[in-house]
């Protein structure tokens, strides 16, 4: 595996996003929502770079990857959204790529009619989301490669790797 971002710059970079999203949302009450499991590492160093007494946090998963593939379809615990009517929500995702498990979520969302929805993912790879979904807070823009450490996986592997690696099928053996 080759490094592509080390735990010094993702520690950067986090407490960049969390004054940003401190001073966006100062006077408001809003519902910090983390998407689970490969967000878990990035939401929890966020949370606590965000500067407010108004803030909520919450958890929901969703998944759309087998392997290093994304499935095409989601799959979302049908918990009781209901909670999230009427909030400012801002959801973390740990990867934007095929844009497909925000697609899904946003629209199950609609239904329970959030008063905002903003977007804060780690990481975009805007060659493959194209502006499907609109990130509001991003970490890192980055290439069309799979990525493992720092709590993303491969098949539950690889989340506690401190640093950004590129993973490459060479690496499985």
């Amino acid at each position: 595996m080759k490094t592509l971002i080390s735990a010094e710059e993702l520690k950067k970079r986090v407490q960049e996003l969390g004054k940003q999203i401190t001073e966006d949302y100062k006077g408001k009450d809003f519902t910090f929502l983390i998407i689970l499991k490969g967000s878990t590492l990035f939401g929890a160093d966020l949370f606590r770079e965000i500067k407010s007494h108004r803030v909520e946090l919450d958890c929901i998963r969703l998944s759309s990857y087998r392997g290093t593939k994304s499935s095409g379809s989601v799959s979302m615990d049908q918990g009781e959204l209901a909670r999230f009517e009427g909030r400012n929500l801002l959801i973390v995702e740990d990867i934007v790529d095929t844009g497909t498990t925000l697609s899904f979520f946003l629209k199950e969302l609609e239904k329970v009619h959030p008063e905002s929805v903003k977007i804060c993912s780690l990481f975009e790879k805007k060659e493959v989301n194209r502006g499907r979904v609109k990130v509001d807070y991003l970490g890192f823009d980055i290439r069309n490669e799979f990525i493992v450490g720092y709590g993303l996986d491969l098949d539950q592997k690889y989340r506690n790797l401190p640093d950004i690696e590129i993973f490459e099928e060479s690496d499985r053996k």
